[in-house]
């Protein structure tokens, strides 16, 4: 089982920059493929980014590509999203989690354990 807790969450302002870390429990970590979401009030929780367990594979959403950075440290057990150019729509709370399967990874249920979130707030 592995437990994850985010945080580096905030509020900026719009073209600013924040950085998320999510912290990981247990020695299995870098086994895990690894996922960020985010849900904004009222709307559903979206897929924003996910890195292979080897950090070879990324890919993101498009609403967030070339701004964010997914990463992760497998010694230190330790996923980051680095958010670069950050507008008033990336405001949500923003998850992490890991998931034990392959593929795309790029939905809610493929992925097996969750952080409880961290606000990231962006003023206009």
């Amino acid at each position: 089982q592995v437990q994850l807790v985010e945080s580096g969450g905030g509020l900026v302002q719009a073209g600013g920059s924040l950085r998320l870390s999510c912290a990981a429990s247990g020695r299995t970590f870098s086994s895990y493929a690894m996922g960020w979401f985010r849900q904004a009030p009222g709307k559903e929780r979206e897929f924003v980014a996910r890195i292979s367990w080897g950090a070879v594979a990324t890919y993101y959403a498009d609403s967030v590509k070339g701004r964010f950075t997914i990463s992760r440290d497998n010694a230190k057990n330790t996923l980051y999203l680095q958010m670069n150019s950050l507008k008033p729509e990336d405001t949500a709370v923003y998850y992490c989690a890991a998931a034990r399967a392959v593929g795309d990874l790029l939905r809610q249920r493929d992925y097996d354990y969750w952080g409880q979130g961290t606000q990231v707030t962006v003023s206009s």
